[in-house]
């Protein structure tokens, strides 16, 4: 039996088809204005492509081309050009209609191997218990936001960001589902396009970004409640920011790793 997943994705009579309902429980935005979270989408997609091809995913990257707004209905295409004994690359279409949304592309499979390293090391931080709660800078609501608790163990999230600008450019960010789900391949995804909300601590202004893209290589997953996201943001030039993350568990073991490209919005206000 499939554990419980942040969104409902359904299956269809076609296993290279699946499709996903639109709520606000996975869009953001204002409440007259809410989009699909980008995150959702690249975690969906990546949830059909393990199921399709029955195999976990290396990696994936999402171009994100338009925007899905509820109540419609994402229809998920995948595609798998080439499948070998250990991995296969696949590629997945989510769209609205005839209006494409996203396209991921990837890689999926595993080999027999004992070789289990790590070089890259947790950043030393407070625990969760011990950060403040942090809300997003839009406040309450029914939105994904609300789904998903914030906890900052180094630098400024949200609001809260204003001031001077972060040195390093680096936000240290702990994670996890308000309503207790495992931590997977697509909840990583959805954590991973965080990576915009570390602009307004880079800056030191009450700034944010709508992504361009997202890529997530995975290297292990283990249990773990919380997810301490080391977020850089490498620079900004023209209207547009680069950043990375790097996804790690409780105990230090480095579950995955991210870097994404967004336009870059400075807020007047909250609203």
């Amino acid at each position: 039996m499939s554990q419980p997943l942040f969104f409902d994705l359904r299956a269809t009579h076609n296993p290279h088809r699946w499709y996903l309902p639109l709520t606000p429980s996975v869009c953001v935005g204002s409440s007259d204005n809410l989009f699909m979270f980008g995150g959702v989408g690249m975690a969906s997609a990546i949830v059909a492509l393990e199921r399709t091809c029955e195999r976990p995913v290396i990696w994936a990257t999402a171009q994100y081309l338009s925007y899905a707004r509820p109540p419609s209905v994402v229809d998920l295409d995948v595609w798998v050009p080439a499948a070998g004994k250990y991995n296969s690359q696949a590629r997945v279409i989510s769209h609205v209609g005839d209006k494409e949304i996203l396209t991921v592309n990837a890689a999926l499979g595993s080999r027999p191997s004992d070789i289990s390293r790590q070089w890259l090391t947790m950043p030393e931080a407070p625990p969760p218990e011990d950060c403040e709660p942090s809300e997003h800078w839009r406040g309450g609501g029914n939105d994904l936001h609300s789904r998903i608790e914030v906890r900052v163990a180094q630098g400024r999230y949200g609001a809260a960001s204003i001031g001077e600008p972060a040195d390093d450019g680096r936000l240290l960010l702990w994670i996890r589902s308000r309503e207790g789900l495992p931590v997977d391949s697509s909840l990583l995804a959805i954590m991973a396009d965080f990576i915009p909300g570390a602009v307004g601590n880079a800056l030191g202004l009450n700034a944010g970004g709508n992504s361009l893209d997202n890529t997530i290589r995975y290297r292990r997953i283990v249990p773990t409640e919380w997810v301490l996201c080391d977020i850089r943001i490498h620079g900004v030039h023209g209207g547009f920011g680069h950043g990375a993350m790097y996804l790690f568990a409780q105990d230090g073991e480095l579950m995955a790793t991210a870097s994404q490209s967004l336009i870059v919005r400075v807020r007047e206000g909250l609203d």
